[in-house]
């Protein structure tokens, strides 16, 4: 049975679980969502996800939300990619949910697909400031470390690069942050590892 995930190539949460599958070497396939035309608030998306957001993962009879739960379920399913030390994988994904992803994505956002003229630039500044913040906190903690949590990739990787090779600028420089750098190089190398404008359908060239 071919899993299912409703994504697009701009949503690093959607990335978050697309490169996890695509790791791990599960079968499934994206499904393409409008998001920026509104399929996410329509009846029959909502339908599948009264969040109105992305991703959603369809397999039979199960539907899942929220990237990590989606990670959780992919990584208990295959056996791949659940750190020896669970409870610290999971303290990075909560981490990530909040301070992380959580952040960039907004400001990414902000800065990026709204028109130049209605980007609000005083709550731009402070979104900034919050997400270099957190990313000097991740960049700390990589220090002489290959792995956000002990020595393999674990799902805590895959969430905290969630943005992060996104092209579009939101504040985050990988040549400022040298540990980041090269651990989302080591991710880059892991076999079957792709970009997000590769591993699903849309980005921002199709609206240009």
């Amino acid at each position: 049975m071919v899993a299912k995930l409703y994504c697009f190539g701009e949503s690093g949460n959607a990335y978050k679980a697309a490169l996890t599958m695509e790791l791990a070497g599960y079968d499934w396939e994206p499904v393409y969502v409008d998001f920026f035309n509104g399929e996410a608030r329509s009846p029959e998306y909502q339908a599948l996800n009264e969040m109105a957001e992305a991703p959603v993962f369809t397999e039979g009879d199960l539907t899942l939300s929220q990237s990590c739960v989606i990670q959780l379920h992919v990584a208990e399913k295959t056996g791949k990619f659940l750190a020896d030390d669970r409870q610290e994988m999971m303290r990075w994904l909560f981490w990530d949910a909040q301070k992380g992803t959580g952040q960039q994505g907004s400001l990414r956002f902000l800065m990026n697909f709204l028109p130049e003229a209605k980007r609000p630039q005083e709550a731009i500044g402070w979104l900034k400031g919050r997400v270099l913040t957190a990313l000097k906190t991740l960049e700390r903690h990589m220090e002489g470390r290959d792995w956000v949590v002990g020595d393999a990739p674990s799902l805590a990787d895959f969430a905290c690069c969630g943005y992060l090779y996104y092209p579009e600028p939101f504040g985050f420089d990988r040549k400022d942050f040298p540990n980041l750098d090269r651990w989302l190089d080591g991710i880059a190398a892991l076999p079957g590892w792709k970009h997000p404008y590769d591993l699903m359908p849309g980005n921002p060239s199709d609206r240009a």
